[in-house]
């Protein structure tokens, strides 16, 4: 199995809020995942992000690979 740290959407239409997520790579976006890692809103003025850092150290640790999305939001944390 093969674990991918990425964005999964939750929220009502035209509202997008997302959760990172540690997921199996063939499951599906919305679909099941192994652990929330954190929490994404770009509706908010400036965006909001929350990210536990423990968490993704754990996964990436472990072997996961990151979506291109879930990159860009580490970087911008200073986390990767």
């Amino acid at each position: 199995m093969a674990v991918r740290i990425r964005l999964t959407r939750k929220g009502g239409k035209k509202q997008p809020f997302y959760r990172l997520i540690a997921a199996d790579s063939e499951a599906s976006r919305d679909g099941r995942f192994l652990q929330i890692l954190g929490s994404y809103d770009p509706m908010a003025d400036p965006a909001k992000i929350e990210i536990h850092k423990d968490k993704v150290d754990y996964w990436l640790k472990q072997g996961a690979s990151l979506s291109a999305s879930a990159k860009s939001i580490l970087k911008k944390q200073g986390i990767l």
